[in-house]
């Protein structure tokens, strides 16, 4: 993990257990690698870290949701994303996720594609208008 942890960032995990905040901090750095420029926000009310390539839901790329005992990772276009591994659960109209439990499941490669494919989704939903 070769950015430093912001700020806010830290701040918002302070409160979750040693092993959801080292799946988290794993899941943005998985995020940060595989999506390189993207921007990171804190959302406190919503509970979530994203990544995008604007500060807008339309460039988000994936967010990473820390729950009581794991972490969520989201793609906003879920539905879009090839899956063969089949790792995207959820029933949304076009959001999915994919529930990490361990830090070993950091280390899917399908998962570091599937962060690939959401950003260049992003790239040409901001770029078309």
């Amino acid at each position: 993990m070769s950015k430093a942890v912001s700020r806010d960032v830290a701040a918002f995990l302070a409160s979750y257990t040693p092993a959801v905040r080292a799946l988290a901090l794993g899941a943005c750095a998985l995020a940060r690698a595989a999506a390189p420029g993207t921007t990171e926000q804190v959302d406190v009310g919503g509970k979530l870290i994203s990544y995008g390539v604007a500060k807008t839901y339309k460039g988000t790329v994936c967010v990473v949701m820390p729950l009581k005992a794991g972490v969520n990772f989201g793609f906003p276009r879920g539905v879009e994303l090839a899956d063969p591994k089949r790792l995207l659960t959820g029933t949304g109209k076009k959001a999915r996720h994919v529930r990490l439990s361990a830090t070993a499941d950091l280390k899917e490669p399908a998962l570091r594609s599937l962060v690939e494919q959401s950003l260049a989704l992003a790239i040409a939903a901001t770029s078309s208008g």
